[in-house]
């Protein structure tokens, strides 16, 4: 998983995960493949970004990263400018029509995790694994239908 979790008081901050042994060998500019890669590789790393990221500062400093490791490897400023552009435009546009926030509330005495989106006002039951309330599986939560961006965490005490 390429995402890390902190929790601030109530709310869950999300940024990626790294591996600091990554070498972040993209495809050099003067290798023989159509420029088609590159677009795709900068327009899917810019939106995954926007994705993954909850703050915008988060999203601007791995823009940026993501921007100095394509010049690090020979890529020039002047092309790499335009597409990193409209890829932002892209991810901003795709992120307005399908950022959610999202509440999640665990309740200790009941096996059962509440999600609430407050753009839709849908609540969804989902059960955790092995009857542990503090513990959620990937499935449960991968599957689910929106596509949630930022997130409340609280626990009801009885």
């Amino acid at each position: 998983m390429d995402l890390t979790l902190t929790l601030s008081g109530q709310t869950i901050q999300s940024t990626l995960f790294e591996k600091p042994q990554n070498l972040y060998l993209y495809l050099p500019p003067h290798s023989s493949h159509p420029k088609g890669p590159l677009q795709s590789l900068i327009y899917g790393n810019i939106l995954r970004i926007h994705r993954l990221c909850s703050s915008p500062r988060e999203v601007h400093k791995h823009t940026r990263y993501f921007f100095h490791r394509l010049t690090n490897r020979g890529h020039n400023t002047t092309i790499l400018t335009p597409l990193f552009r409209r890829a932002t435009n892209n991810a901003l546009t795709y992120m307005s029509c399908y950022r959610t926030n999202m509440t999640l509330t665990n309740r200790p005495n009941s096996p059962r995790l509440t999600i609430r989106s407050s753009s839709t006002s849908n609540t969804i039951h989902k059960t955790p694994q092995h009857g542990n309330s503090n513990k959620f599986g990937k499935r449960q939560l991968r599957h689910h239908p929106m596509t949630p961006h930022y997130c409340t965490y609280r626990t009801l005490t009885a």
